[in-house]
């Protein structure tokens, strides 16, 4: 995929980083390139990693808005939807997000020009990590509501994605139903994944919450939904739709731990309905993903 979207001299500095290491891939107009790999920022230099910042590639304004165009297919009039989301879900699951000048018309936002930076975020599997909070999630054979919470870039996706293989191994008869909005679960692009769950999982990718939710349950009767990210003025009454239809429901939040969880709005609605029985707080202070603790519906918490 960088390939397709980076001039060579990118490319070659890339060609010397663990590309299986590398988490995101910061640019901004006339300042170093920045990469993140394994939880730790350093700059892009043309020999690959440096901490020397007058050895780092800097990008030109010309440079970055020809990678955004290459990364639009060199259609920037179709792109525009996700666009004014700021951000462009690229092949592999992989997101660049983007900043510019916000363009509006009538209290609308019509587009995003003058692009000045855009940070490229990079998912991987990783296997087995859930394993060390999985039994905490079971009871009685049947995964728990559960809502996985952290800062971002700590883990959040990572934890859900093998959550999904580890469920798709270990039940195999438990028909899962993965809402993939952006297509970071799985990686969605042209009908393949990056994840291999096993037969008892369908995805439906690149559109809202709410129509995955409706439609998915409606046409395939899926015991466990697991999804990416939920906006809890958006997204709660899907999600209570389908706990209250029988179905089982894993999802991503953000938020730095259970104190910052009770000052959202709407929050107290969740904890008082009882809507999830299992709450995993994420950080970095370990590294990425390190588990800080899990909590039940009361927000005790019974699992360091």
């Amino acid at each position: 995929m960088f390939e397709k979207i980076f001039p060579a001299n990118y490319i070659m500095a890339l060609s010397k980083v663990n590309l299986s290491m590398l988490n995101e891939i910061r640019l901004r107009v006339e300042q170093p390139i920045v990469i993140m790999a394994k939880g730790e920022s350093c700059y892009l230099g043309p020999h690959g990693a440096t901490l020397d910042k007058n050895d780092a590639l800097v990008v030109g304004k010309k440079e970055l808005e020809d990678i955004v165009l290459r990364s639009a297919d060199y259609s920037m009039y179709a792109i525009n939807d996700q666009l004014i989301r700021g951000y462009l879900s690229l092949e592999g699951g992989v997101r660049m997000g983007i900043c510019g000048e916000v363009v509006t018309e009538q209290g609308s936002i019509k587009t995003v020009k003058n692009i000045t930076s855009v940070n490229i975020r990079i998912p991987h599997c990783v296997k087995n990590c859930s394993l060390p909070v999985y039994p905490v999630l079971m009871k009685n054979g049947c995964v728990e509501n559960t809502l996985i919470l952290s800062s971002p870039g700590c883990g959040k996706t990572t934890l859900l994605r093998d959550l999904a293989m580890q469920l798709g191994q270990r039940q195999p008869f438990v028909n899962l139903l993965i809402c993939d909005e952006r297509c970071e679960i799985t990686g969605m692009s042209e009908g393949n994944s990056i994840l291999h769950i096993g037969s008892n999982c369908d995805i439906i990718a690149n559109c809202s919450k709410k129509y995955a939710f409706e439609n998915g349950i409606r046409s395939m009767k899926p015991d466990v939904i697991m999804t990416d990210e939920i906006n809890l003025d958006d997204d709660i009454e899907a999600i209570k739709n389908a706990l209250t239809s029988g179905v089982k429901v894993i999802a991503t939040i953000h938020a730095k731990d259970i104190y910052d969880l009770k000052k959202k709005e709407k929050f107290q609605d969740i904890v008082k309905d009882k809507m999830f029985s299992r709450y995993v707080v994420l950080s970095n202070r370990n590294g990425v993903g390190t588990c800080e603790g899990v909590y039940n519906e009361n927000l005790a918490c019974i699992y360091v």
